[in-house]
């Protein structure tokens, strides 16, 4: 069955950062595979190869559900600092607050709460104690929020066609 659960609104992630001046972001390894498989339902993830035979017991990337369901185990897992101190966006989150003060304290909580539950952080890709960052797509700073014009420069690029288009009024 197909989960509904939808993804939050970039926009309105983005409305609890006011007032908001130091920023990390945590990036999860290998997110979906945090997802056990129940026990009763490892032998239905099962696939053979000409090496031999395969069952998950984690959730394989690529599954309808499992963005969905991902999101779900996180906002669980951070749901008393959701809207106060943390976003969360799939396998990303990010840690706002309003002085570095406070970021020390948010930091510590969200740092620890991944230790209690056994949910690793790819290091490469975290970035702690920045007054600029970029996440979905924009730039987030206690200026604002604006579009990250690296992310446009590519659609900007892209090359016009080199066929003639057909114009409207020629199908009169």
């Amino acid at each position: 069955m197909k989960n509904k659960h939808l993804l939050p609104r970039i926009d309105d992630l983005f409305d609890q950062l006011q007032g908001a001046t130091c920023f990390s972001k945590i990036d999860l390894s290998s997110g979906y595979h945090h997802l056990r498989v129940r026990e009763c339902d490892i032998p239905k993830t099962s696939f053979r190869t000409r090496y031999g035979h395969y069952e998950f017991l984690v959730m394989p990337f690529g599954l309808t559900n499992i963005p969905a369901t991902f999101m779900d185990l996180m906002n669980r897992v951070f749901r008393p600092y959701l809207d106060m101190f943390v976003i969360m966006f799939i396998d990303d989150i990010l840690i706002y607050s309003k002085n570095k003060e406070n970021h020390a304290s948010h930091l510590r909580v969200v740092l620890q709460t991944l230790k209690d539950r056994e949910l690793y952080a790819k290091f490469s890709k975290c970035k702690f104690w920045l007054e600029i960052m970029a996440f979905l797509g924009h730039i987030i700073s206690g200026d604002g929020i604006r579009v990250d014009t690296k992310k446009i420069e590519v659609v900007q690029n892209w090359p016009r066609p080199h066929f003639q288009l057909i114009l409207e009024d020629s199908w009169d």
